[in-house]
């Protein structure tokens, strides 16, 4: 500020009203660096005294002020520092006085409503640091109510991190984020223009850290490691010890926000890495027991050892299956459970499909048809499911060698004991028996679906629509329907019915639709007097029976806009919508390898599907239906699993059929007479015993259909029933804090939750995340995952023990502080619940550690 300057300043300030009874304008000036000193006599101010101040005429400049001048205006003039409250004779003046500076601190502190003169020396330290108006700018966005050393310290801090929140937490974690960057603009912008020594003092203040190599690096470790000490239940190590700090409370909680923030983990994950090899976790967690790091996750080396520890449990026959899913569970809400997803899924359904073999001794029971019919649609076609889900998550693992060998136990089980032991005992079951008439007496018949399906809802009035989803088996329907009565509002229920033989499209298909008659001509599959292949035949064959009828491929009717979609269907009584993704990619050999994923595929299109036809065209009902099944399994066909067929005159010849107006005589096979269904001469269908395919020349036989097995024909029908009424309203799970007391009283707190109803039906499992914080939303406690979608009917399964940690910091007893239980899966009131609790810690030293 210059001479010029500082005059009209000084005349504007002598120049202001009189309030608040004020007689004159006294000002202060303290020039400690004696700036203006020379000049200082040629202010020429009117009507202003200039009284020059120094050591040796306090009590004459209180005297003059106070006595023999108490009318004029002054300006106090100081070459020297303003002195402490405790020492400065004119205290009580100031009261009624101002204050006049030029430099930049003294303005800034003014600036800042900053009127204890005793935090100079602090701001002073940071001249450097507020010489930049986008640094002060951040500074005085934190909008800090109360100064002190260490608030400053912490704003600067804060500021030069660029950080959106004034605290030392968000420091820290910005600068562990910098570890990955070869750029280290915040620590060397605290290096330059802040001040490092303070920040270290900090950091032992709050976190403890003490250790002589000070670096962001060894700060971590520290951080790291003091995380675990709260959950290993193994001796630490004697190299980890003076890294792990002895209030590591602090430490828990900023570890904990910062691992489980949905952009910092993947920061934490690369340095996590890094320090697992530095600290050599490897050489010490093999001494311990998985019971004590079953909830430690720093290191993904724990999950690493989880999964090879159940994997080769798997393997050696140790059938602790409940141990395994309950582990697996506590994994799900852990750090690393994202990036070991698939490897946690495989073991789940590779557990489910191992369970159910050894609950069943690895034996299937010999049983009549209908019986064995029945056992499949309610129970074994779950190892169907198992099999399948797994090979959905193993293909998406990319280190599968980790779980190859649980692969191979998984394929052995599947394929040499559950499909050779079903496979004999149905053939068995149907041999002889059968053989003049497929189908089973009592059981509903696919080629009876639309009279005793479809024809009712006509009968009543009602608009249905049909959708049908090649090669949509079972078991694969079965999911789906518990997919759609957990995300749509309405009934939904699944029923089976046995399908045709042979079990390919053409004839499923055509067994579907409305008919008198179906046979064959040329190879061909005829309704009616109608080709049955291609919607505009299909169409034609349901007009016959329903004037107003229509039949649309999927792929036309999933395209179409509400307005399309209604002109299309418009005055419509019935409606089939064929859909195909699983016999799309099943059926080619450079595909069928996806077939699995072509499932998962088909659960997301129906159910798109489902919601176009709700919201667009207000449909009510819907079926969904299959023409047929399939069987597949991974691993490479053996010579073996292949029937050399020698015969001549075949109408149709398929891996899994052969279609003749003869009973052929090949040795491993069964022949059903076509009487049950076709109108013309008689005709025979001669299939495989068992999962054995035909020798065909050409690649693919992993995917197959058209043989008797169960897999192949048990047909599912699923009935959805849209409901306007409410009463089949969705709804999540619900959670309640169980614990009596709403009182904390260690830093070490232990809650109770319950989930009060099972997850069934319309009740959809919830996730919520939990934690404390103050009645200003800061939070002050570690956060835990409660996944309440357990379907027990026992009380004590659905009952959930979390631990939280606290802040080492001052809790006002008085005040207010709250449970917060927070519904990831909302966006925007995602507050489950808030829980009011006291907090009364008597003494803040971490003790439980």
């Amino acid at each position: 500020m210059n001479l010029k300057d500082v005059k009209r300043v000084l005349q504007d300030t002598f120049n202001k009203e009189l309030t608040d009874g004020k007689k004159r304008h006294i000002v202060f000036w303290y020039d400690e660096e004696g700036e203006f000193l020379e000049d200082i006599d040629g202010l020429n101010l009117n009507n202003i005294r200039l009284w020059k101040l120094t050591e040796s005429n306090l009590f004459a400049t209180k005297f003059e002020l106070e006595k023999k001048d108490s009318d004029s205006h002054f300006l106090i003039y100081a070459n020297m520092s303003k002195p402490s409250p405790k020492e400065d004779w004119f205290l009580d003046i100031y009261k009624y006085s101002l204050e006049f500076a030029t430099d930049k601190i003294t303005v800034i502190m003014r600036d800042l409503n900053v009127t204890n003169d005793s935090l100079r020396p602090v701001f002073k330290k940071y001249t450097k640091f507020f010489n930049n108006k986008e640094r002060y700018s951040i500074f005085q966005s934190y909008y800090i109510q109360e100064y002190t050393d260490e608030v400053i310290d912490i704003a600067v801090l804060s500021a030069l991190c660029k950080s959106h929140l004034n605290n030392l937490d968000e420091v820290i974690k910005v600068l562990f984020r910098e570890l990955n960057h070869e750029r280290k603009n915040a620590w060397e912008n605290i290096q330059k223009f802040g001040d490092e020594e303070s920040f270290w003092t900090l950091v032992e203040k709050h976190y403890n850290y003490s250790l002589e190599q000070r670096s962001i690096q060894t700060l971590l470790i520290f951080f790291t490691l003091s995380n675990i000490s709260a959950t290993l239940e193994a001796p630490i190590p004697k190299t980890w010890t003076k890294y792990i700090s002895t209030r590591p409370t602090n430490c828990i909680i900023l570890m904990n926000q910062f691992m489980n923030n949905k952009t910092d983990r993947f920061e934490y994950n690369k340095m996590s890495i890094l320090i697992e090899n530095m600290v050599k976790v490897n050489d010490y967690v093999d001494e311990w027991e998985m019971k004590d790091y079953i909830n430690t996750d720093a290191f993904q080396i724990f999950d690493e050892k989880i999964i090879n520890y159940i994997s080769t449990q798997l393997n050696n026959n140790i059938h602790q299956y409940d141990v395994y899913i309950d582990t697996i569970a506590k994994r799900r809400t852990l750090h690393w459970y994202p990036e070991f997803k698939y490897e946690y899924e495989s073991l789940i359904h590779a557990i489910n499909l191992l369970k159910i073999a050894y609950e069943l001794d690895f034996f299937i029971r010999q049983q009549s048809p209908y019986e064995m019919f029945k056992a499949y649609s309610e129970d074994y076609y779950k190892i169907d499911t198992a099999y399948r889900k797994f090979y959905v998550a193993y293909d998406k693992l990319q280190n599968k060698e980790r779980l190859s060998s649980l692969k191979e136990k998984v394929e052995n089980t599947y394929t040499n004991w559950f499909t050779d032991e079903l496979s004999i005992k149905w053939c068995d079951a149907i041999d002889n028996e059968l053989m003049e008439h497929w189908a089973i007496p009592g059981m509903d018949q696919q080629f009876e679906f639309y009279k005793t399906t479809i024809q009712p809802y006509l009968g009543k009035g009602e608009r249905v629509f049909v959708i049908i989803s090649d090669a949509l088996r079972f078991e694969a329907a079965k999911e789906l329907s518990e997919l759609l009565n957990q995300e749509r509002k309405g009934s939904t229920e699944i029923s089976s019915m046995q399908g045709v033989l042979p079990s390919y499209t053409d004839l499923g298909m055509a067994a579907l639709l409305p008919h008198k008659q179906i046979s064959y001509e040329d190879g061909q599959v005829i309704v009616d007097g109608i080709r049955a292949s291609g919607t505009d035949n299909r169409n034609s064959i349901l007009q016959r029976y329903v004037n107003d009828s229509l039949a649309l491929q999927y792929k036309d009717i999933i395209e179409m806009n509400r307005q399309e979609l209604r002109e299309a269907v418009s005055g419509k009584k019935l409606i089939y919508i064929y859909h195909n993704s699983i016999d799309a990619r099943g059926d080619h050999a450079a595909t069928e390898r996806e077939v699995f994923n072509a499932v998962e595929d088909t659960f997301q299109e129906i159910s798109s599907l489902i919601n176009h036809l709700v919201n667009s065209v207000s449909a009510s009902n819907m079926v969904i239906t299959a023409d047929h099944g399939f069987i597949y399994n991974r691993d490479r066909l053996q010579e073996s699993d292949k029937i050399v067929k020698n015969m001549d005159g075949a109408i149709i010849e398929k891996r899994r059929f052969i279609l003749s107006d003869y009973k052929p005589d090949l040795e491993g096979t069964m022949k059903f007479s076509m009487r049950y269904l076709l109108y013309d001469n008689e005709k025979y269908v001669t299939v495989p015993r068992g999962s054995n395919r035909f020798a065909v020349k050409g690649a693919g036989a992993n995917y197959v259909h058209g043989g008797a097995m169960l897999q192949e024909n048990v047909i599912p029908v699923i009935k959805f029933k849209n409901d306007r009424s409410g009463k089949n309203d969705l709804s999540k799970a619900e959670v309640k804090l169980t614990s009596i007391s709403r009182k904390i009283t260690n830093m070490i707190a232990y809650l109770d939750f319950f989930q009060t109803d099972k997850v069934e039906d319309k009740k959809k499992p919830l996730r919520l995340k939990i934690y404390f914080t103050d009645i200003e939303g800061n939070r002050i406690s570690n956060e835990n995952i409660i996944i309440a979608d357990s379907k027990s009917s026992k009380p004590e399964e659905r009952t959930y023990k979390e631990k939280f940690v606290f802040k080492n910091m001052t809790y006002d007893k008085a005040m207010k502080y709250y449970l917060i239980l927070e519904d990831e899966e909302e966006s925007v009131e995602n507050v489950y619940d808030k829980i009011p609790f006291t907090i009364d810690i008597a003494i803040s030293n971490d003790f439980g550690f």
